[in-house]
């Protein structure tokens, strides 16, 4: 019998952060850029929550903002982002990790000087807590694979209860593309089958193109940041399934281990 692991992605599959997203992305704006007025305009925040798809790592949140301000369009922006991103730092003499340390030197002081407001921000989307007490109580083996800071995580499902063991959670301080991580579970573990669950349609490809990592199981969320159009094409290939809560739900059912109860 396969043993099964779960590794799920943090941000857009468990949890919806889109209001602490944006509000860290414009304080880190105004770090890097000053503007004279420290107010974001009114439509912005509703422009960046439409955009956040198109965002691989936190560095690009406040880009996003200058692209807009810049007057690009959402819909430049949602197909051709890498090139108006690059275009964007090079035209601007853009550090990423000056811009990276905006972001999470923003989120440090916030929890540091307001942990409960900080938190308050974030909503886990329906069901996926009781999912993850269902794993733990079920002795389901899971861990979380993310680009978000490891102790960002941690705070976060404290608040909920959870709390992750050391080897549970790999954050953007691994430095290591999810595809390796993947590779090292499956290589240094017991575990001869991995489901992941990610939110990221280029991050699915980039693991159904590596030859050695076929004994995993690839979902793409349908509830996380992702479009239409992306979920359309996830859709035609076959090694990529789209899912929506109640499908994830039913997933983590299916493996419950016939020796618990229910």
């Amino acid at each position: 019998m396969k043993s099964t692991l779960f590794a799920l992605d943090f941000d857009g599959v468990l949890c919806n952060g889109l209001i602490e997203y944006f509000q860290t992305a414009w304080r880190a704006y105004c770090q890097v850029w000053s503007p004279n007025q420290t107010t974001p305009p009114e439509d912005l925040a509703a422009s960046f929550y439409r955009l956040r798809p198109v965002v691989e790592t936190g560095w690009e949140m406040p880009v996003v903002l200058r692209s807009r301000l810049l007057g690009y369009s959402e819909a430049e922006i949602l197909t051709d982002w890498r090139p108006v991103c690059q275009t964007v730092v090079d035209s601007e003499n853009l550090d990423r990790t000056q811009l990276a340390n905006a972001v999470d030197g923003v989120r440090d002081n916030w929890i540091r000087e307001n942990i409960d407001n900080w938190l308050s921000l974030h909503r886990f989307y329906p069901g996926v807590i009781e999912q993850l007490n269902h794993l733990q109580e079920a002795d389901i083996p899971w861990v979380i694979i993310t680009t978000k800071e490891g102790r960002f995580v941690r705070a976060l499902l404290a608040e909920q209860g959870i709390e992750l063991q050391r080897n549970q959670l790999f954050g953007k301080e691994v430095k290591l593309e999810k595809q390796e991580i993947l590779r090292r579970l499956l290589t240094e573990t017991p575990y001869s089958e991995i489901i992941f669950v990610e939110d990221r349609l280029n991050t699915l490809e980039s693991v159904a193109e590596q030859d050695d990592l076929t004994a995993v199981q690839l979902y793409l969320a349908d509830w996380g940041y992702n479009t239409e159009s992306m979920r359309h094409q996830a859709e035609q290939d076959p090694r990529i399934t789209v899912i929506s809560l109640s499908q994830f739900e039913q997933l983590i059912l299916n493996h419950q281990p016939s020796t618990t109860s229910s």
